[in-house]
């Protein structure tokens, strides 16, 4: 495994790939590798003001605005703090990146495709993930997993989510060197273990 790594986590709410990252940073830890933990949106600092509007703002949003306030987060969270991070040689691994504006943004409001990847090299002037690991999970566990207490963007609905889980797909067959897709339905040890498979080959 090299240094200076950037791995991203990629998935709907609810399919566990927050407390997979979470395991992995654990586990890359016992075996004394650098780590940086974060996640998009909410960044510390300017990020975390941004996620508060993005999650519980109770006005309307338009998707285009909503695309841009990711945007500004992630052009923020990349220049000053993933960047540096690598640079110093750690492995950052980070709870969504681009791929989620492309999927929810993209497929799920149906915006522009080329024009949110445009925009997204923008925001990241070109960084690229090593490795992006999508947990799929179908919708309906999705809704059970969530709950009733959901925020803005979990209250979007199911076709919506239809479309956010058919971009992922996408996204994985048209990255697959990249991209890499893990069923989710599966119990948290035994997916563990296939994350870390996955990044023993970076």
């Amino acid at each position: 495994m090299k240094k200076g790594l950037f791995i991203t986590f990629e998935g709907a709410d609810g399919s566990g790939k927050t407390t997979q990252i979470s395991l992995l940073n654990e586990y890359l830890i016992g075996k004394k590798v650098k780590t940086f933990l974060t996640r998009e949106p909410g960044s510390p600092g300017l990020g975390t003001r941004i996620r508060e509007i993005l999650l519980h703002y109770e006005g309307e949003l338009s998707s285009t605005a909503e695309s841009f306030l990711f945007l500004a987060d992630r052009a923020q969270h990349v220049d000053r703090i993933i960047k540096p991070a690598i640079e110093e040689g750690k492995i950052v691994l980070c709870d969504r990146h681009t791929d989620s504006t492309l999927a929810y943004q993209g497929y799920g409001r149906q915006l522009d495709i080329e024009r949110i990847k445009y925009l997204n090299d923008i925001a990241t002037g070109g960084l690229k993930p090593d490795l992006t690991i999508v947990f799929d999970v179908d919708v309906e566990t999705f809704m059970a997993r969530v709950g009733r207490n959901k925020d803005r963007m979990e209250s979007a609905g199911i076709e919506f989510y239809n479309r956010v889980r058919a971009g992922y797909l996408e996204i994985a067959k048209n990255e697959p060197e990249r991209v890499r897709v893990i069923d989710a339905s599966g119990n948290v040890e035994s997916i563990h273990k296939k994350v870390v498979e996955l990044v023993k080959l970076l």
